[in-house]
C-alpha cells in the first residue's frame, strides 16, 4: 500500500505507475474520499473543542448545547469511520511504483533478458517430453491423478517422488546453511495475509477460498511467512531477517484454461521453497538482497546443471506489488524454450504498510520496513526440466549429481 501522503504529493508518478501496470483506479473517487477525511478530522476537532469549553460551563443551557455537540461529534466520527473505509479500500487497488531500472512495457514483450547460463543439450536422438518420460518409466500418472484431484490433478510415484523430496530438501538445506531461518508454513491463511502481501484484491480469482472457515489456501509461503510480523515492531539491529520456508502451495490457475494444460507445467497444486526477506527501509540495501536472492536461487540451478536464463520484467508483467522483478526460467526440451521456474521480487514497504511491520530506529523512529521474496524451488515443475534435460538415448534418466544421495541411484530406468 503506498501512503495517502505520498499519493497526494506524486499523484502524477503514481497515475504513471498504475498505468504502466495496466491497472485501473478511481482516482477522482480516491481524492475525494482523502479531501472528505481531512475535512471531517478538522470538523471533529472544533466540534471538540467547543464541546470541551461550552462542557465547563456550569448552567443549564450550556449542558444543553454540550450534548447537542458531542451528538454533533459522534455523528462527524461515525461518517469519519465510513470514509477511512472507502479510503482504505481505494488504497488497496493502487499497485506499487516500479523501480527506474524496470522496463516499462504493455506486455511481456518488453521483458529484458539479463544474462544466461548453460547450453542446451544438443540430443542425438528425438528426444521425449517429460509426459512421455514420466509414463515411460512409472513416474507420474495423470490420469489416475485427474481421477481423484480433477483438473490439473497428478500422482508423483517411485523415483518421480523421490526426485521432489529430494530437489526440495537440497533447496531448503543449502539455503539454511547460509543462515536463513528455516520455517515449514502453513497453507491456510487468513484473508489479512493475502490483502497484506498484494493478492488481494487483484488476484482473487486465483485464490481457493474455504468459505464456511473463512480461511484461504495460500499460493505460496511468501504469504504466511511475509505476515509472521504483522502489527509487529522489530529492532533495527535484528534486520535483515531471512527466511527459507516450505509449503505445499494451492492456485485455481483461472483464466489459464487451454494453456499448458497438459503436464507438470501448469497446476492446481505443487510444494515450493521460499526465501523471504524482512529489510530495512533502505532501497539500496533491498537491491543489494535481492540480488543475493537471485544469486541463491541461479546457484541451485547451476548445482543441478540446468541451463538458464534471467529475465528482468516490465512493468506490464511483474505484479503490482513489485518495485523490481526477476524470472528465471529454465531450460524445457519438450517445449523447445525456456519455462518460469522461479520469480524474485522487492517489494519496497508496499506489503509491510497492509501489514503493519515497523521497526525502531537507532534514533528511536519508527519506520514501516521493506520485503523481499525470492522461489528458491518450485516442484513439481522443476521436474520438466530435470527430466527433459538429463534423459538418455536408452529411455533412462540419469540422476543430477547433487540429488544421487538423497535419490538412492545414478540412474533411473525400468
Amino acid at each position: 500500500m503506498l501512503d495517502i501522503n505520498f499519493i497526494r504529493q506524486n499523484l502524477d508518478i503514481c497515475k504513471r505507475a498504475a498505468e504502466n501496470k495496466n491497472r485501473q483506479v478511481d482516482w477522482d473517487g480516491l481524492m475525494a474520499a482523502d479531501s472528505r477525511r481531512r475535512q471531517l478530522i478538522i470538523k471533529i476537532e472544533e466540534q471538540r473543542a467547543k464541546r470541551n469549553k461550552t462542557g465547563k460551563l456550569d448552567n443549564e443551557e450550556d449542558r444543553r448545547k454540550a450534548r447537542v455537540l458531542k451528538e454533533e461529534v459522534k455523528s462527524s466520527e461515525e461518517e469519519l469511520r465510513i470514509v477511512e473505509e472507502k479510503l482504505k479500500t481505494y488504497l488497496l487497488t493502487i499497485p506499487n511504483i516500479p523501480h527506474e531500472s524496470v522496463p516499462v512495457g504493455k506486455d511481456s514483450s518488453a521483458n529484458v533478458e539479463v544474462r544466461k547460463w548453460g547450453t542446451p543439450k544438443a540430443f542425438d536422438f528425438t528426444p521425449k517430453n517429460h509426459i512421455q518420460l514420466g509414463k515411460d518409466l512409472d513416474l507420474i500418472d495423470f490420469e489416475r491423478g485427474t481421477k481423484i484431484s480433477g483438473f490439473r490433478g497428478y500422482f508423483l510415484k517411485n523415483e518421480g517422488a523421490h526426485l521432489e523430496l529430494a530437489v526440495l530438501w537440497y533447496s531448503f538445506q543449502k539455503l539454511a546453511s547460509r543462515g536463513f531461518t528455516p520455517m515449514i508454513a502453513p497453507s491456510l491463511v487468513r484473508d489479512f495475509t493475502l490483502f497484506g502481501n498484494g493478492q488481494l484484491p487483484w488476484g482473487k480469482d486465483e485464490v481457493y477460498s474455504l468459505e464456511k472457515d473463512n480461511l484461504y489456501l495460500a499460493g505460496t509461503a511468501e504469504v504466511p511467512i511475509t505476515s509472521y510480523f504483522a502489527d509487529e515492531i522489530l529492532k533495527e539491529e535484528e534486520l535483515p531477517k531471512k527466511f527459507v520456508a516450505f509449503s505445499p502451495c494451492f492456485r485455481r490457475e483461472a483464466g489459464s484454461y487451454g494453456k499448458d494444460t497438459k503436464g507438470l507445467y501448469r497446476l492446481h497444486q505443487f510444494n515450493k521453497v521460499e526465501q523471504v526477506v524482512i529489510a530495512k527501509n533502505n532501497e539500496k540495501e533491498s537491491l543489494e538482497i535481492l540480488e543475493e536472492l537471485l544469486a541463491n536461487a541461479e546457484e541451485v540451478l547451476q548445482d543441478l546443471e540446468l541451463p538458464y536464463r534471467v529475465i528482468l520484467m516490465s512493468t506490464a508483467d511483474m505484479g503490482e506489488p513489485q518495485v523490481k522483478k526477476y524470472d528465471i526460467e529454465t531450460w524445457m526440451p519438450g517445449r523447445v524454450s525456456y519455462g518460469e521456474t522461479m520469480s524474485d521480487s522487492f517489494m519496497g514497504d508496499f506489503q509491510a504498510r497492509r501489514l503493519k511491520i515497523r521497526y525502531k530506529t537507532k534514533d528511536g523512529k519508527t519506520v514501516f520496513c521493506h520485503t523481499l521474496n525470492n522461489t528458491a524451488i518450485a516442484s513439481p515443475r522443476i521436474l520438466i526440466a530435470i527430466l527433459e534435460n538429463y534423459q538418455e538415448k536408452d529411455g533412462s534418466i540419469r540422476v543430477p549429481t547433487v540429488l544421487q544421495p538423497f535419490v538412492g541411484k545414478e540412474v533411473i530406468k525400468r
